[in-house]
């Protein structure tokens, strides 16, 4: 079974009982651990319980694909329902996991954290079409969602954040949930007795090193600096980012230079338009904002999202390598900007 959308929230917080196995994955590592874990804890409170929980590396199961069967119908010695957790799930435990899908053992929840799976994988399938089985994909928080998120993290912490300031946050973060999450937490700290966080907090709090790495890729590729661009994009996949999150934070940029090229084309002048931004332009990066609002007009802007939404498209359905996609889209951008320069 698959489940989307609102549904997962639902699931994670009261799993279908006919589920004896759930696929959790997707690009953001951070929700899926967080999923994982939630799941986890809807059957065992203690997770470190050595008698109700067992751990499997995937590897295992190729060499003893019964294992996990066997780990599913143990009995705790000290009552009550077991988790089993497969970790670093990829498609050379289908055939184990199909197995136990076919014919169920005991009565544990098996959880199985996988990655980044595409369409294709016979894991991903395996999951969608069981009927013992369900699977989540984790993808990167955005707009609403990445919204609902802050609000609920700042609302544990006591704080509440003005519009500017949940914009700010909701543009810089989301790639990664857990990191989001640690991120908020930091900003909880920074304001101590002050309830209320303000633009200039947020700036001063979240822009950490991974928000300014993708912010220098996507002002490089809208400055038609290629070489920068591709530099800093190879940096990002190294340390983790997710071409999703990546092409995501590209068609931010982007949106916001259509919205601001509208406006100058209606009259106002690029200081006028990057003043109606909300969150404002980075003080640091406003000089080549402005020039870069000169070198694309709307409709060559609305081409360059279009491409982006295309792309990111394809990472989700063609099988194609992710990363590859990702560097085509930013290679095009940068060669559409050098155009507009002539």
């Amino acid at each position: 079974m698959k489940i989307t959308g609102a549904r997962i929230e639902a699931f994670c917080k009261a799993p279908d009982p006919a589920m004896r196995a759930v696929l959790v994955y997707g690009p953001d590592g951070g929700l899926v651990r967080e999923r994982v874990e939630r799941l986890m804890r809807g059957v065992v409170a203690d997770l470190r319980d050595p008698f109700r929980v067992a751990e499997l590396p995937a590897a295992r199961l190729k060499d003893d694909p019964a294992l996990v069967a066997d780990e599913a119908a143990a009995i705790a010695l000290t009552g009550g329902r077991r988790v089993v957790v497969v970790r670093d799930a990829g498609d050379a435990v289908a055939e184990a996991l199909g197995r136990f899908l076919a014919a169920p053992a005991g009565d544990a929840l098996v959880v199985v954290e996988g990655g980044d799976l595409g369409p294709r994988s016979s894991l991903r399938k395996l999951f969608e079409s069981a009927d013992a089985g369900a699977a989540l994909p984790c993808y990167a928080d955005d707009g609403g969602s990445l919204a609902a998120v802050v609000q609920e993290e700042l609302r544990a912490g006591g704080l509440s954040a003005d519009p500017d300031a949940l914009a700010f946050l909701v543009d810089h973060l989301g790639g990664d949930r857990r990191l989001t999450r640690a991120e908020l937490a930091k900003l909880v700290m920074y304001m101590g007795a002050d309830r209320r966080v303000r633009l200039e907090d947020a700036v001063a709090c979240v822009g950490d090193s991974a928000a300014l790495s993708l912010d220098d890729l996507t002002l490089a590729a809208a400055d038609g600096d290629h070489a920068t661009a591709q530099r800093v994009l190879d940096r990002l996949f190294t340390e983790g980012s997710q071409p999703v999150s990546v092409l995501r934070a590209l068609s931010r940029h982007f949106q916001r230079l259509h919205l601001a090229a509208g406006l100058v084309a209606a009259g106002r002048t690029p200081d006028q338009a990057m003043a109606a931004l909300k969150p404002p332009v980075i003080f640091k990066a406003a000089d080549r904002f402005k020039r870069q609002l000169t070198r694309w007009p709307p409709e060559r802007l609305g081409r360059a999202l279009q491409l982006l939404l295309e792309a990111e498209a394809e990472c989700k359905t063609t099988g194609m390598p992710a990363t590859e996609i990702t560097s085509r889209a930013v290679m095009q951008l940068a060669r559409a900007a050098g155009q507009a320069r002539r």
